[in-house]
């Protein structure tokens, strides 16, 4: 197959003569078929173990719902531990640190997702997710697509940044797969993964999004996560009340951000080996489901139930914490997961809840919790994940509805600007270094050499001797003095290999003086060049330390910057958060 894939694109580029850019569309649109099916492999996994199980598949909580509340009780805990060994098995080979994340192979690495890594750590979501645990599925299956998309790539051999781009296809492929939403899947990769949206990446994740949404449209029983009902108009004041929504939800999100995080390091102190870990998070989830059977899986269904049919504000209310607190403890004893649907069901709870409290202050007068659930999801997302512009298309693809846009974009941009302020939290860890690195191009662009001055020592005056300058060359480790003239204005620099060619040469130097040494024009720094504009003077420049003269029209040496310090400042910015 692979061989009749190579010959294909040869023959292609041949007869059609296809560019370096339309090639990449046609291997985008191949990435595209391969995410589809890596979806669809992983979700028929699932069913299997919910047919081993129940003896039937589909929704999770219909499945709680079935079985004895002892079963309840005890299934996801002996599905976390047989996830936390699979969890070890993924671990072996692999490299220190490393979790095989298809996000840092995109962002930082040469494109390449480990095969066998990424084979078990799915192999352990499976477990986790089939026995109810509280997290998303989504995680996995845009995983295993970008492994496809990876694999596909090396053996074309494609090169590093050819092969980071098909699997940014790859990664757009299974997130529009898992969602049914083309654009915002390309906006995923785009906003969170590379940080930054470009036409030379964005068209062919584009392609390869649209080619998988193709692709799972063509399997009988597809259908999309979300049912979403006909969003009603929004006019007049009512608008407002979704910008209120949108800044609780930036406020909320994160919140529930910590509360994962903090769970994980709770979890990472205990001492307890890592099946244990998540059999105890399994335990979480099995303890709760005893009461309330709805906090099982990624809630898909219970979202629907929000959307289409009657709640009370306490059963929502119930819900919705015992739903956070499952998610936290099955993401953070260590599960392989998303808490990607787990924040859309949030969202959903949050806003209808928002819904009902408003019904309540202004009968008659608002739109039904539904409408507030639907805009909820996309605000608390956008909150979350720092990424509005993909929250906005991934609820209008869900919706199809012009209707939602203007409340959709109050709410989810609110949310983000009341997120950032509030807290640098985002549901990715790339997502914070991409915020780091671009701090720390802010700060680089504002540090200054006067704040790396120091004296210059090794000053001579221009009537300085051979002898003289010999001396100082003696008793300073240092390529070149500094030449200034009476008034103290920087007037070269004496190299010395210049002094030392005339003396091993025997050169008559009776006469010759600091003047006729000193090199002009010289590498210059000034006391409010940035700190970027002296690293580049650095880079051509062979020396431990350039001058510093107060300005370029008033030459006065105000001592010197030494390249060690200029780079220790360098890392002492880019370390900080």
């Amino acid at each position: 197959m692979l061989s009749f894939l190579l010959k294909l694109r040869a023959r292609a580029a041949t007869l059609f003569r296809l560019s370096e850019i339309h090639t990449i569309f046609v291997w985008a649109a191949i990435v595209g078929i391969g995410g589809a099916f890596a979806t669809i492999a992983f979700r028929e996994g699932i069913e299997l173990i919910q047919r081993a199980l129940t003896g039937t598949s589909g929704s999770f909580v219909a499945m709680a719902k079935s079985l004895p509340w002892y079963v309840r009780f005890w299934l996801p805990a002996a599905g976390g531990l047989l996830a936390g060994f699979a969890l070890l098995l993924a671990a072996r080979g692999a490299s220190k640190g490393s979790k095989g994340d298809y996000m840092e192979a995109i962002a930082f690495g040469g494109g390449d997702v480990p095969v066998r890594q990424s084979l078990w750590r799915s192999v352990s979501s499976l477990l986790t997710i089939g026995t109810g645990g509280s997290i998303g599925r989504e995680g996995p299956m845009v995983q295993l697509a970008a492994l496809a998309a990876s694999q596909v790539g090396r053996f074309a051999n494609f090169d590093p940044p050819r092969m980071r781009l098909l699997v940014a296809c790859g990664a757009a492929a299974g997130i529009t797969s898992a969602y049914n939403a083309p654009i915002a899947g390309a906006f995923f990769v785009s906003e969170i993964v590379l940080g930054a949206i470009a036409m030379e990446t964005f068209g062919p994740m584009v392609v390869a999004s649209v080619v998988a949404n193709i692709t799972m449209r063509e399997f009988a029983g597809y259908k999309p996560p979300y049912e979403m009902p006909v969003f009603p108009a929004v006019t007049g004041l009512e608008v407002l009340l979704f910008v209120v929504l949108g800044l609780l939800c930036g406020a909320a999100a994160p919140q529930f951000l910590r509360l994962v995080d903090a769970t994980k390091r709770y979890f990472g102190r205990l001492p307890l080996p890592l099946p244990m870990r998540l059999a105890v998070g399994g335990l979480i989830v099995g303890v709760i489901s005893v009461w309330v059977p709805d906090v099982w899986g990624n809630g898909y269904s219970v979202v629907n139930q929000i959307l289409h049919a009657p709640w009370t504000w306490q059963a929502l209310a119930v819900l919705l914490v015992f739903k956070v607190l499952a998610t936290a403890g099955t993401a953070g004893s260590g599960a392989v997961g998303g808490i990607f649907t787990p924040t859309l069901f949030v969202g959903a709870a949050f806003g209808a809840l928002f819904g009902l409290g408003m019904d309540a202050l202004w009968p008659g007068q608002t739109s039904a919790s539904y409408a507030y659930a639907i805009v909820g999801m996309g605000a608390f997302l956008a909150g979350a994940t720092q990424a509005p512009l993909m929250a906005v298309l991934m609820i209008f693809e869900m919706t199809l509805s012009y209707q939602v846009v203007l409340p959709l974009l109050a709410s989810c941009v609110v949310a983000y600007f009341v997120a950032r302020a509030t807290g640098r939290m985002s549901m990715y860890e790339i997502t914070q270094r991409h915020y780091q690195d671009a701090q720390t191009r802010v700060r680089l662009k504002a540090t200054q050499m006067r704040e790396l001055i120091q004296p210059a020592a090794t000053v001579v005056p221009l009537t300085a001797s051979v002898a003289d300058m010999a001396r100082v060359f003696l008793e300073y480790p240092v390529k070149y003095l500094y030449v200034t003239d009476d008034v103290g204005h920087f007037r070269g620099a004496v190299a010395l290999k210049d002094i030392t060619s005339d003396l091993l040469e025997k050169n008559n130097t009776a006469h010759k003086t600091a003047a006729d040494y000193a090199h002009t024009p010289f590498p210059l720094l000034t006391p409010d060049m940035p700190i970027g504009t002296a690293l580049e003077l650095f880079m051509r420049f062979q020396g431990e330390r350039l001058p510093v003269i107060s300005s370029e029209t008033e030459p006065m040496l105000a001592g010197v910057v030494y390249k060690s310090s200029l780079l220790d400042a360098y890392r002492r910015m880019s370390g900080e958060g």
